[in-house]
């Protein structure tokens, strides 16, 4: 191996480290520092100079294979290789992502790197908010779901059952009623907190909506165990609670479910204990039963719904309505959301809560998916004919559908059909559909990019994904979910939140849409922040087509409203 000169060369390239990212070094190809930049040494907080040093002896322990190996591969190659490494400064350790990179034609490599601290913080807090609840600060469904199953597995190989209790607090709405969601907020985080001192540290407590919880109790799984707990459980929210003034009577009730005994998955597990809560419920309240197939029988699935759906294809009971999407600067309606509605001819309009789970049960969503993908298109053109100008349509695409090997053929027939320009639709995806199977995302979300189509993470900030992957897929929107801006701006938390995608998005490149938004103060908070599209009751409810082209015709969103709301919108 040749020897790098120990002339000019070496000398412009130090000069030239002093400006290069938030460290710099010259290494040779045995990962020996032959300089560092002055900022570097502050950094460290090394008094003098590094040379001589292995780079490995400054990062984490467990990161140093991973940067011998890419040193070595930057100098077999001679391409630059990207690495993630902690280096020790002072006292702590700092995220960097290191560019490691030939040097000229001396045997010498750049390492420049990249201070990833902010980036980490951020994606550390998104991870929270989408594994917590935001009142209580407890595990959430999606981290409960997890809980359970790490649990599990250690129940098989243990040999040890487990119990998951679900309680619901008696008489709860009353309180929201008489006295106020405030009020009603602050006993449910007093009883997060008595259930949470109730409990053992082993044990996971989490609020899955409502005034329900639920504790999962590895090791719990006898009559007297079940009995002991449960009693425990009740008794700590039997006491009176006390908010400014208030005194307040409620109770519990609870619905127990054991491993292996009754299922042996998490969704098993959850559905039977609400299933035994609803009828310790039913039965007097201020009880806990442990779930019984002969007195509860299965968790119910709405099969005459179900029925009814394949028929309701067939007789075109479905419709799609469609929900504005305004410029909060201009005020004018720059797209619409296609939102899927179904009018049964006895039940009236059937919630899409209670239809879509059973149409992605059924692959009944492939079908519906694919009609309302090609007349979302189709309509789009009409509308831009009311308006006299451009607009978009965003159309949601089921975890299902995305799945489907079909799906790309739809989308193909879709524009071919309507003659529409790709890049005025927007495909809605939630994030969870991304993380199950990120490689095959990664291809499906290029092939749908290649057609024009746009892609928005729909619900953004509630699923369980990496930053990282907001820059390896071609995503263009993010849409901030309506559980962030419902309570703007009076929300600390919830405008940190808000600010931080919407900074992160901005440098990113990318287009935020805020759901959920029913005031003008929220409208004007987000708009302060260069959150320039807003999307809720504010700007219009879900309507039919004909409604939204006759708004379309007075190009502004005011022409949906009442006529004393209109007058109060400047």
């Amino acid at each position: 191996m040749r020897s790098p000169p120990a002339a000019a060369p070496a000398h412009g390239t130090d000069t030239l480290m002093e400006a290069a990212g938030d460290c710099a070094f010259r290494i040779a190809p045995s990962g020996e520092i032959r300089s560092a930049s002055r900022r570097t040494l502050r950094l460290l907080g090394l008094p003098g100079a590094v040379e001589g040093m292995l780079l490995a002896e400054l990062v984490h322990q467990a990161d140093g294979a991973g940067l011998r190996t890419a040193i070595a591969d930057v100098h077999a190659a001679g391409e630059p290789v990207l690495v993630r490494a902690r280096l020790r400064c002072l006292d702590r350790e700092i995220p960097f992502e290191l560019r490691i990179a030939p040097l000229g034609a001396y045997d010498s490599l750049l390492v420049v790197g990249r201070d990833m601290s902010a980036q980490h913080a951020t994606e550390e807090r998104l991870r929270h908010i989408a594994t917590h609840d935001a009142l209580t600060e407890l595990p959430n469904r999606l981290l409960l779901a997890d809980r359970i199953r790490m649990v599990i597995a250690n129940a098989r190989r243990s040999g040890q059952g487990f119990a998951v209790a679900t309680i619901g607090i008696d008489g709860f709405k009353k309180v929201n009623d008489a006295l106020g969601h405030a009020v009603g907020d602050a006993v449910l985080c007093q009883a997060a907190g008595r259930l949470r001192r109730a409990m053992r540290d082993s044990d996971t407590l989490a609020r899955v909506g409502g005034d329900e919880f639920v504790v999962v109790l590895p090791g719990t799984a006898s009559e007297a165990q079940i009995k002991l707990v449960t009693g425990r459980l009740l008794a700590t929210l039997q006491s009176p609670f006390e908010h400014e003034g208030h005194t307040i009577y409620l109770g519990a009730s609870v619905g127990v479910a054991l491993y292996p005994q009754h299922a042996e998955d998490d969704h098993g597990l959850l559905a039977l204990a609400d299933a035994a809560l609803i009828r310790a419920k039913e039965t007097g309240k201020g009880r806990a039963l442990v779930y019984s197939a002969r007195e509860q029988g299965p968790p119910q699935h709405d099969i005459s719904l179900e029925a009814a759906m394949f028929s309701a294809v067939r007789e075109g009971e479905f419709l799609l309505y469609y929900q504005p999407i305004v410029d909060a600067r201009t005020r004018l309606i720059e797209g619409f959301e296609t939102l899927m509605r179904w009018k049964h001819p006895t039940l009236g309009m059937v919630p899409p809560v209670r239809f879509i789970p059973i149409a992605e049960t059924n692959g009944l969503i492939n079908m519906l998916g694919a009609w309302a993908l090609k007349a979302a298109c189709a309509q789009l053109q009409q509308f831009e004919e009311a308006a006299k100008r451009d607009l978009y349509i965003s159309v949601n695409i089921s975890p299902r559908q995305f799945r489907s090997d079909k799906f790309l053929g739809v989308l193909d027939e879709a524009l071919a059909l309507s003659s529409l320009d790709g890049r005025k639709l927007v495909l809605e995806i939630t994030e969870g559909t991304l993380m199950v199977d990120p490689q095959h995302a990664e291809t499906i979300l290029g092939k749908m990019s290649e057609r024009g189509a746009r892609i928005a993470i729909d619900d953004f900030g509630t699923g369980y994904s990496s930053l990282a992957y907001l820059k390896r897929f071609p995503i263009s929107v993010l849409k901030v979910d309506r559980a962030f801006v419902k309570d703007l701006p009076e929300a600390q938390k919830e405008a940190a939140i808000c600010s931080a995608v919407l900074d992160m998005a901005r440098h990113l490149d990318l287009s935020v849409v805020a759901e959920g938004v029913e005031t003008e103060e929220q409208m004007a908070w987000l708009s302060a922040r260069d959150c320039r599209y807003i999307q809720g009751y504010l700007t219009g409810k879900p309507m039919p087509a004909h409604v939204a082209l006759a708004a379309l015709q007075d190009n502004h969103y005011t022409a949906l409203l009442p006529p004393e709301r209109a007058a109060r919108t400047p």
